[in-house]
C-alpha cells in the first residue's frame, strides 16, 4: 500500500496538529490541499471576515509553495461559506487579487453551517509543477 506523502509549510499553524490532518497530500503530480481557514499560527480565527478571507488565501499559497507550487498550478477550486449571501462579494473580490487572470480554474462554492469557528474554508486541486519547468517538484 502506498504511503502518504504529506506536504508541510514552513509555517505550520497549531490547527493541523489540534484536529489531526495533513496540510497536503502529493499523489503523483498532484497536490491535494486540506481546507484552509482563516487562522492564526495558534489556530485561533482572524475576527473580521474580510481578514479571515485574505488569511485563509495566505495559508494556502504557503502550503502550495511548500510543494512547489502557485495559484497558477491549481486546477480545482471548493470554497465553503457559513452565509454565502452575505460573503461572496468580499471571497469574489480577494479570489480575483489571488487567482488571478484566466484561464481560471473549476470553482465550486457550498454553503454550510458550521465550519469549525470560521466563517470561510478553501480547499485545491493543483499540478505540481515538473522540474524541466524550471521548479521543483520534489519539494514534498
Amino acid at each position: 500500500m502506498p504511503t502518504r506523502n504529506a506536504v508541510y509549510p514552513a509555517k505550520r499553524h497549531a490547527l493541523y496538529d489540534i484536529h489531526r490532518y495533513a496540510p497536503a497530500i502529493r499523489s503523483g503530480d498532484l497536490l491535494f490541499v486540506s481546507g484552509q481557514v482563516g487562522s492564526r499560527n495558534d489556530g485561533s480565527p482572524e475576527p473580521v471576515f474580510e481578514d479571515q478571507v485574505r488569511q485563509a488565501f495566505a495559508n494556502l499559497r504557503e502550503v502550495l509553495a511548500a510543494a512547489g507550487c502557485s495559484f497558477d498550478d491549481v486546477v480545482d477550486v471548493t470554497t465553503f461559506h457559513t452565509k454565502p449571501d452575505e460573503q461572496i462579494e468580499t471571497v469574489l473580490a480577494i479570489r480575483a487579487e489571488e487567482i488571478g487572470q484566466p484561464p481560471y480554474p473549476n470553482w465550486t462554492a457550498v454553503g454550510v453551517n458550521w465550519l469549525a469557528g470560521f466563517d470561510f474554508e478553501i480547499k485545491v486541486v493543483a499540478r505540481i509543477p515538473s522540474t524541466t519547468s524550471g521548479r521543483s517538484a520534489d519539494k514534498c
